[in-house]
Formats: structure tokens, C-alpha cells, sequence
């Protein structure tokens, strides 16, 4: 398949030969905890995201594309190698160091003759082995100077990261700019509130902040005449920082945005895609498009046929199902358990089955914040904001709130399973159920041939190497927590 991507782009590479590099240029633009459908093209009848609606109106705006883990760290570990973030070491975990054995493809491009840059969050939180290493490209001020500082006839590839829309929000942001609050179609594992309503008008409007951004850059590539032979991903690095999303393996969580333009790549404009994307395909596209050869550990599959319309069972085979999983994303259990909350899923358009491998720890971190291993951490793989204490502080108050606070911070089973088509909001496990036992049991085993095959620790009895890793951040405090006088900053 690989060869076959390479002779569709022949015509391009052939320029190179007699002058000028015409492969193509990559832009990369990456939103920090935006997740699926959170943009105009889904449909969203809030938010409004120009500069993604035209990526997709120009290419390709697929409808089911999923990270590898629901972490800042880990999900762009996973980005930037191509593989699965369980292979990484200790770069499977949030604020963790990335190993020097991983080659990332910004790095493989700029030994193949790419002009490498990055602005804004890349790689992390975390630390680079060794120290100063630029995993993502140089670092530039702006995607405007690297375009001014760049060779015109070198292809380049760029990231652009922004912080948005990560917590915290300016509270009140979002109905200031004018959103209607009442028309906000809230994730069905909220409680209605206006509270909520509000913080999620909030994380709207830095959504469009990162649209912008991202509209800014396409008018730089439109200006300069590279507009056409730009390959354009859009996308975020997880779902949303809310109870039950971040963190977490269901579509909240997960499920991103993903739209990819290449006017010069001769796919038909506007086209939908309904295939399985894990965003580990995204390096061995760009290898694939650039000429490339892919090392052997890459586990993503190059989505490059689709980006050239070229869909036929020779050139393009969809994936059945998508993978992803968590790891560590803070400490969230009490001292001295320094782990985190380790589990598997495989998603299929009928089913998300999920395994978890230590339903006894809390799945969204201990509500016991004088115990906590990070001092004061409270379930701390949800961010503090109104959404999370308005459910803490509401649980009690009806059956409804009762339920939702339960699904979010609650003790989980060993397994969950959801029967999508009955239950496309994935709140009721249906794991134990007799009429589904056989797609639980088919599901559990694909999992697990799958894990084992990409060389999961987890599933090979070496789970703890993966929690012995240093953390080297904080998590989310209560707010009645105070640092001791003369208290360690933090975990190593």
C-alpha cells in the first residue's frame, strides 16, 4: 500500500528533480482539549469555527477520528511517533519524559529536507530526553516568521499548538460574546444548569479563539501562494475538560474533530469520511505524502489513499475498529499508591467495549484529598471548574444528579460495555446483560489480540513499569486544601 501511495504522488516528486522541492508542505493545527462535535461542520449549533468549516469544506472532514489516550502527554506522544502510547515507556503517562529511543516524524521530515517549525503547546507536559531537544520543530515566535524566515524552495512542516481551550476560563466569556446559553446542546452526562450551561458557552468561546488562530494561518498560506500544495490537518489532542470526558475513554473523551484539506492532492473537495482515524495515522501519512520509507514500529496506517480520493480495496482498507486506552494521567489514588487508572478500549460502530484493569482505585481520582498521594489532589483527573463543582455540590440534590455525579467519579466494574446504537451517549453498561454477552466476548478477545500484538506492558504482566515512571506535575486541588509550610513541590 505504501508503494502504491508513493506512485499516486509521483507526479509532485518529480518536480524536485528539476529544480524546486514540490512536496508538499504540512501544517499541523492542534487545539489543547477539544473534543468531537465541537465545531460548525457537526453541526453544533453554538460554536462557530470558520476556519475548520473551510478545511473541510476544501477536503476531507471526518466524522470518526479518535486519540490514543485522553491526555495532553500521551495523546501527543502518540501523535508524534505514529504509534500506540502504551509502546512509549514512560511517555505513555501526562507530565512524564519523553524517551530518547522515539524518533518523531518532524524529525524524520527534517532529515528528509523539511524546514522543521513549532509555535504554541507541542510535546507535553513533560521532559525531553535529552534536554533540549526539539521533538516538534524549532521553536518560532509565530507561523508567520517561520514562513518569512523559511527557504521558498524547501517543503517545511509545521505545528501549530495553542493552549486553548484549556482551563481555566474566563467565567462568563462565552454569553458575553453573545452565545445562547438555551441553545447549547449539553453532552447528556451534564446535569442542566445554568452553571454548566455557561461553562460550556466558555469553553465555546476559546474554541473559536483557536479557530481564529488557525484562520490566521491559512490567510498566511493563501498570501504566499502555498495554500494548494499545503496539506492542512485540523484537530484536538482529546475531548473536552469536563466531568466524564477528559480522562476518559467514551466518545467525550476521545472522539475529536479531525478535517484535512490538499488542494493539489486531486481528491474531490468536501468529502465525509465515516472510517476509523486513530490520530497515530497522521505521521505515517506524512511520510507517506513526503516520500518517506515508515519504520517498522509505526502502528498507525497511512490515511494518505483517502486524502488522495483514492478509496479502492487496493489502496485503502478502513479500519474495523479503533483502539485507545489511559494510563496515568495524574496520581489520582491515595498514598502511597502512586498509580493511575489503567484501561483499554476497542470501538466499533455498533459497540465501546472497555476494560478496566483496577476497578478497586477511583476512575477519575480519589474524592479524599487529605490521603491523596499528590497533596490535595481531588478527583484529579477532572478539572476543577463550575461543571465539576456544580456536580459535586448537586449530587444529592435529585435521582438525575445523583446518577450523573455517580457515572463521573463513581467506582467503575472490570468491564463496560455500550451498546451504541441503543445508547449513543454511552451511559448504560450493558456488560453484564445475557443478550450481549457474545459482542462482549468478541470484543474483549479483539482487544486483547490487539494489545498483545502491539506489545502492551499491561496486558503482559508489566503494568507496574508503567507506573513507576516519574510525575513531575501537580492535579487539580480541593478547594479547601493548603500546602503544608516547607512541603516538596511536588512527585517524583
Amino acid at each position: 500500500m505504501h508503494k502504491a501511495i508513493l506512485l499516486s504522488i509521483g507526479t509532485l516528486l518529480a518536480a524536485a528533480t528539476a529544480g524546486a522541492d514540490e512536496r508538499p508542505n504540512f501544517l499541523f493545527a492542534i487545539a489543547d482539549d477539544w473534543g468531537w462535535p465541537h465545531a460548525s461542520a457537526y453541526g453544533d449549533p453554538v460554536v462557530r469555527t470558520p476556519a475548520f468549516d473551510e478545511i473541510a469544506r476544501q477536503g476531507v472532514l471526518f466524522h470518526h477520528a479518535y486519540v490514543s489516550s485522553p491526555s495532553c502527554t500521551p495523546s501527543r506522544n502518540a501523535i508524534l511517533t505514529g504509534q500506540w502510547h502504551w509502546r512509549l515507556g514512560s511517555g505513555a503517562n501526562l507530565w512524564s519524559d519523553f524517551p530518547a529511543r522515539l524518533t518523531t516524524y518532524p524529525e524524520l521530515l527534517r532529515g528528509a529536507g523539511y524546514q522543521v517549525g513549532a509555535t504554541g503547546k507541542a510535546f507535553g507536559p513533560g521532559r525531553v530526553e535529552p534536554q533540549g531537544r526539539e521533538v516538534a520543530g524549532r521553536r518560532y515566535k509565530s507561523f508567520e516568521k517561520f514562513l518569512e524566515q523559511r527557504n521558498a524552495d524547501t517543503p517545511f512542516c509545521y505545528w501549530l499548538g495553542s493552549s486553548d481551550p484549556h482551563r481555566p476560563y474566563q467565567a462568563g466569556s462565552g454569553a458575553e460574546s453573545g452565545m445562547d446559553l438555551s441553545a447549547i446542546d449539553l453532552p447528556a452526562c451534564f446535569p442542566d444548569s445554568t452553571e454548566v450551561r455557561s461553562d460550556v458557552a466558555d469553553y465555546y468561546w476559546e474554541v473559536q479563539r483557536f479557530d481564529r488562530l488557525v484562520g490566521a494561518a491559512i490567510a498566511e498560506l493563501k498570501e504566499r501562494g502555498l495554500w494548494e500544495n499545503t496539506v492542512v490537518v485540523m484537530t484536538g489532542d482529546h475531548g473536552m475538560p469536563f466531568p466524564r470526558c477528559k480522562a476518559n475513554l467514551y466518545d467525550s473523551g476521545t472522539r475529536v474533530p479531525l478535517a484535512i484539506s490538499w488542494p493539489a492532492g486531486g481528491g474531490q473537495a468536501g468529502r465525509e469520511s465515516s472510517d476509523f482515524v486513530s490520530l497515530t495515522d497522521l505521521a505515517p501519512t506524512y511520510l507517506a505524502l513526503a516520500g518517506v520509507e515508515l519504520p517498522e514500529e509505526m502502528t498507525g496506517q497511512s490515511i494518505a489513499p483517502v486524502l488522495l480520493g483514492k478509496t479502492d480495496e487496493d489502496q485503502w482498507r478502513p479500519r474495523p475498529h479503533v483502539l485507545f486506552g489511559k494510563e496515568r494521567h495524574t496520581p489520582t489514588q491515595e498514598a502511597p499508591d502512586r498509580g493511575g487508572y489503567p484501561c483499554r478500549a476497542i470501538r466499533t460502530h455498533d459497540y465501546l467495549y472497555i476494560r478496566n484493569f483496577s476497578p478497586d482505585r477511583w476512575p477519575n481520582g480519589t474524592p479524599n484529598y487529605q490521603q491523596a498521594f499528590v497533596p490535595g489532589n481531588w478527583y484529579s483527573d477532572s478539572d476543577n471548574g463550575p461543571t465539576k463543582t456544580y456536580m459535586v455540590e448537586h449530587r444529592g440534590q435529585d435521582a438525575t444528579h445523583q446518577r450523573l455525579f455517580e457515572l463521573a467519579f463513581a467506582k467503575r466494574p472490570a468491564e463496560e460495555l455500550y451498546d451504541l446504537t441503543a445508547d449513543p451517549d454511552q451511559l448504560h453498561n450493558v456488560a453484564d446483560e445475557p443478550r450481549h454477552a457474545d459482542a462482549r466476548r468478541r470484543l474483549s478477545n479483539a482487544l486483547l489480540a490487539e494489545l498483545q500484538a502491539t506489545g502492551d506492558p499491561r496486558v503482559g504482566g508489566r503494568g507496574a513499569e508503567l507506573e513507576a515512571h516519574p510525575y513531575y506535575g501537580q492535579g487539580p486541588k480541593h478547594p479547601d486544601w493548603r500546602p503544608a509550610p516547607g512541603a516538596a513541590s511536588g512527585p517524583k
